[in-house]
Formats: structure tokens, C-alpha cells, sequence
């Protein structure tokens, strides 16, 4: 009988009686093969635009350590050459693991997948390198959908503050991308800082839900950042009632109409430092009293009394030393329209 061969690895098993004289030479070709599988490495050049199907053999025609094994029994594959065309990298439609460096150039796609199942495969973006396993229809990215780094971008030269952009290329006059963030899994939520012109500021821009995070360095070397839109705190504001809530991180800057006799409760969510802003108007009616939670320090303990007049509004500002909120100004009697 003669000897057969395993089907992930192509390990050869052989049969009682056979190989008479040879056994030696052909148990060492199953460690190579083991040894190129666990920990080997190999550069394909795959350039052009026409599909590689990786080489296949049986684990005999792999004679020594220094003997080159096939490609597809190897750990980590690194795949070079300038494509011309979007291409497909077929590996061997059975059960394994592989580390796989796109490392050619011409900016076309290139999809590992298990031969006969191009539509199952995974792209692999040029100048990273992914962790992938098939189950010999589909290849699968280990890292997608995890929340964690997927591809790792190759940087040739890495410095600290250097003279390159996030694909590791150098940094010339044009508008290459410094930093830039990308929601997990999105290609709509993104914040970028990219290079400018000679002599002229980086830019940085955002897209997503809330584009007047974008900031501009228009003022060079003076260290200030100057946004797009005014930074500034929305009024918010609170809901009316016989006891007044405020959350002093999410509404800083409030205001409420009261229409009735009220107590102001101690905010919630203060920070140290913080200074918050709150406006209080009477209603149509007026002469609403407001009574405050002890954490509201005034000028000699002696909180305020409200003006009286209906639709006129008394605005206080506090800041808060971890305990207290300390009124640092009042202003009564406004008109509001």
C-alpha cells in the first residue's frame, strides 16, 4: 500500500512495509514541513494584475532545512511587487492560519481567499499586515468587529517627530494625513489632522455627527488653536417644579421660569473649578420666591431675594470648590426681551 498524505499540511503518512531504506529522509520532510508551518516565512512577488494561486506540495519535495518549502506552508506571508490590477491571492482550500504583509505598491485591491471561494475572502489593505485563518471556503480577519486594531500600518522609518504620514510615507509640500482617527468599524466618524503647504498650517478637519469640532491653526507659532465655531455651552433648560433639579455638567449654562413658590436642590455632576451660570425669571405672574440648597454659598450666608416683577429674570454665577457652589456675581431686574 502506498504511503498517503494529510490534507492540511500534506504530511505524508506512510504505509507498513513501504519505503524500505528511506523512512529517515522521509520523516525529517514532515518536520520541515511542521517547522516552515508553525514559525516559516516567505516573500511571493505577486506584481501584474493576474490572480497567484500560492504553491502547493506535498511535504517529500521539502528535502532540508536550507530547501525552500511551498508557499502555502508557511506562518507568515509577505506579498510584494507594484500591481497593475485588483488581484485575488488563493491559498489551499482547507483549515489553516496566516500572517499576511501586503507589502506591494500601485494602490489596487488584493483579497486572500481559499481557491474556488473568491467571493469568502478578506482585503488586504497595502502597507498593513493581518492576522486571518480559513476554514477552507472563508477566510476570516481575526480582529474585525472586535473594537480592536485590525491592520497594523507598516512605518519603514519610524521617528519621533518625524518626517512621515500615517502610511509611513515622507512627508513632502502635499496634504498627507498626520493623524487620523476613525470610529471602530465606520468610515464616517473621523478626526484628521493632514499636512499643508510649505510654510503654511497643518489642517484638521472632522465628519461625523458634529462637524464644528474642526479646528484650523490659522495663527502660527503664537500656541493658540483656533476653532471653526465659537466654543461655547448651550442655555439648557430646567424643568420647573416644587423642588428644581440641575445637572451641572451636562447644563452648565441654564435657566427656569418659575411658576410657583420653589426650592433649587444642590447640582449634580460638579467638577472643581467649574463655573456654571443659571437664570432665573419670574413668570407672568411674579413675586415667586426661590429657596436654595445650603451647598449655594452667598456674600455673608445670606442668599438673595428675587426681584419681584413678572417676566424679569436675576442671573447668578457660582463656582464650585469641590463642596460649595460660590456665587461669584449676580445681576437682578433684567429684561429678557
Amino acid at each position: 500500500m502506498p504511503s498517503t498524505f494529510t490534507s492540511r499540511l500534506k504530511l505524508e503518512r506512510q504505509a507498513s512495509g513501504e519505503n524500505s531504506g528511506n523512512w529517515g529522509n522521509l520523516v525529517n520532510y514532515v518536520f520541515n514541513r511542521i517547522d516552515s508551518t508553525v514559525r516559516g516565512y516567505v516573500s511571493v512577488d505577486v506584481a501584474g494584475s493576474a490572480n497567484v494561486t500560492l504553491t502547493s506540495n506535498n511535504s517529500t519535495t521539502n528535502t532540508d532545512d536550507s530547501t525552500t518549502d511551498d508557499q502555502v506552508h508557511n506562518k507568515v506571508i509577505e506579498l510584494t511587487g507594484a500591481l497593475t490590477g485588483d488581484i485575488y491571492v488563493f491559498t489551499d482550500a482547507v483549515e489553516g492560519e496566516y500572517i499576511i504583509f501586503n507589502n506591494t505598491s500601485g494602490s489596487q485591491t488584493l483579497t486572500f481567499s481559499n481557491t474556488g471561494h473568491a467571493a469568502n475572502g478578506v482585503v488586504v489593505t497595502q502597507g498593513t499586515k493581518k492576522l486571518l485563518y480559513t476554514t477552507g471556503t472563508s477566510v476570516v480577519d481575526v480582529f474585525a468587529g472586535s473594537g480592536l486594531l485590525s491592520e497594523v500600518v507598516q512605518d519603514t522609518t519610524p521617528q519621533l517627530g518625524g518626517q512621515l504620514d500615517v502610511n509611513g510615507n515622507a512627508i513632502g509640500n502635499g496634504t498627507e494625513e498626520l493623524i487620523k482617527f476613525v470610529e471602530t468599524g465606520s468610515a464616517v466618524n473621523e478626526f484628521t489632522i493632514t499636512n499643508n503647504a510649505t510654510g503654511s498650517n497643518p489642517i484638521l478637519s472632522a465628519t461625523g455627527d458634529d462637524t464644528n469640532i474642526g479646528i484650523d491653526l490659522t495663527t502660527k507659532g503664537t500656541g493658540f488653536i483656533k476653532f471653526n465655531d465659537a466654543a461655547y455651552n448651550p442655555e439648557a433648560t430646567l424643568t420647573d417644579g416644587a423642588t428644581i433639579s440641575w445637572d451641572a455638567q451636562a447644563e452648565p449654562v441654564a435657566k427656569v421660569t418659575l411658576a410657583g413658590n420653589r426650592t433649587m436642590a444642590a447640582p449634580t455632576n460638579g467638577a472643581t473649578g467649574q463655573f456654571v451660570s443659571l437664570l432665573v425669571i419670574q413668570d407672568g405672574t411674579g413675586t415667586r420666591t426661590l429657596t436654595w440648597n445650603a451647598v449655594y454659598e452667598f456674600a455673608s450666608d445670606t442668599p438673595p431675594t428675587l426681584t419681584a416683577t413678572g417676566g424679569l429674570g436675576d442671573l447668578f454665577v457660582f463656582r464650585y470648590n469641590g463642596t460649595k457652589w460660590l456665587e461669584v456675581g449676580r445681576n437682578l431686574a433684567l429684561t429678557l426681551s
